[in-house]
């Protein structure tokens, strides 16, 4: 007694193979599986190129922001000085920090002055924001004293101020020259207050990677901006960084009670975190959308199967009197079907990872041939358009097609299975 075979035998492959050959005077079956093969590939490279785009931009932003930013501001809450006035700086700054370092998990505490003053040079002005550090302070920022971004000498900081490269831009700036900071509140007089005009020297330009932060962001030895900002003595609140800022609300509380007593905290997820959740629910949404544009172009596959189980009724009638199976009739157009959607996503996923890789390039040659000013910066925030290529992504993507592609390969191949041999063969 002859012996079944094992499903998806070879003759099953060859047979199938056959029908993905066939000619046009055949029924343009062929023509039907190129376009359900351009389909997939296009779906499923628009899906891992939208996944990259993601993840890079977030990436790129979470990064922007703990590079240059404080992962943990502590800060006070307001009291009346001595002379009944509203602030809200700390006295023993000091001790404050160095109880709010002796925390796991703690790696930087900086103690900060800030305020907002004008910046002047060569005839042009633009509001900037002040921040008064200590020099190794200032050098423990990674976005801040990156060597390869950076222009001047950070080690002659206590001799000048550290600007951002948008302010530098925005005035007209280099190393070594001068900016003229303006302030309302300035030295207190008999008359009143006059305002505090005083010039610098520019000794180090920055690029955080940020437009808001380079546009806007002035640093100037500690000491000097208590001075400047009539703050002897006090600092405005504490900049703390951590080693795991994506868990930073473990850390929250400790912080908090190793601040003391009329001290509160500011989390960099509690400054962002609207954003980041707005961008997580846009990026569900556009997987989604992206989905159901992969589901559209594997539907092609079933009207291509459904024309080619048409045309060959007779072979499977003849095939079914020979003595195959319902299941093997089933497994040759199922393997039509699914070689389309494996093709289809593997070229897919290639031209994914290649834009990807290339997104820079890429970028420029549309910017270049768009006459420029494709991506603003002032808008955007960040500098350029971000890609991230994660395993995870490509991987649910392939998955994706492939799952979609096999079920809907199921239905017509089901129906050439249950087509009666008699009926095939009748008008034949």
């Amino acid at each position: 007694m002859a012996s079944t075979p094992a499903p998806f035998a070879p003759f099953e492959w060859m047979i199938a193979w056959r029908y993905l050959r066939a000619r046009r005077a055949e029924g343009g079956v062929s023509v039907m599986t190129w376009i359900s093969l351009v389909g997939i590939t296009l779906a499923v490279f628009a899906l891992i190129a939208t996944l990259a785009v993601r993840s890079g931009f977030r990436a790129e932003f979470v990064d922007t922001i703990l590079g240059a930013n404080a992962h943990v501001t502590v800060y006070a809450s307001q009291r009346l000085d001595e002379y009944d006035r509203p602030v809200r700086t700390f006295d023993d700054y000091a001790e404050r920090a160095e109880r709010v370092a002796e925390v796991p998990g703690v790696i930087r505490v900086a103690p900060l002055v800030k305020g907002q003053v004008m910046g002047t040079a060569a005839g042009r002005n633009a509001g900037v924001e002040v921040f008064g550090i200590a020099e190794d302070d200032l050098k423990g920022i990674p976005r801040i004293a990156d060597p390869e971004t950076g222009q001047g000498d950070i080690d002659n900081f206590e001799q000048g101020i550290a600007i951002g490269s948008g302010v530098a831009r925005e005035l007209g700036l280099s190393v070594g020259d001068q900016l003229k900071l303006i302030s309302p509140d300035g030295v207190r007089t008999a008359f009143g207050v006059s305002p505090r005009v005083k010039l610098y020297d520019v000794v180090y330009i920055f690029t955080a990677g940020r437009y808001d932060i380079d546009r806007t962001r002035v640093y100037m030895p500690f000491e000097e901006a208590q001075l400047y900002f009539n703050r002897e003595g006090v600092a405005d609140e504490l900049e703390v960084m951590i080693d795991d800022p994506e868990r930073v609300e473990r850390l929250a509380l400790p912080v908090l009670q190793a601040a003391g007593e009329g001290a509160l905290i500011w989390t960099w997820q509690d400054a962002s975190g609207a954003f980041l959740r707005a961008l997580e629910v846009e990026d569900n949404v556009m997987f989604v959308i992206l989905s159901v544009l992969v589901l559209i172009a594997t539907m092609n596959i079933v009207s291509g199967l459904i024309m080619l189980v048409k045309n060959k009724g007779r072979d499977i009638g003849i095939l079914r009197t020979m003595g195959l199976t319902e299941g093997a009739v089933l497994r040759v157009f199922f393997i039509c079907g699914a070689f389309t959607g494996v093709i289809g996503t593997l070229m897919g996923v290639v031209l994914g990872c290649l834009f990807a890789v290339y997104i820079d390039p890429i970028f420029s040659f549309v910017n270049y041939v768009a006459g420029g000013g494709v991506w603003d910066p002032a808008v955007r925030g960040i500098y350029a358009l971000p890609a991230k290529l994660q395993m995870g992504d490509v991987l649910s993507a392939m998955a994706l097609s492939l799952g979609l592609s096999f079920v809907v390969t199921i239905f017509p191949a089901r129906r050439a299975a249950r087509m009666n041999p008699v009926e095939a063969l009748r008008y034949e």
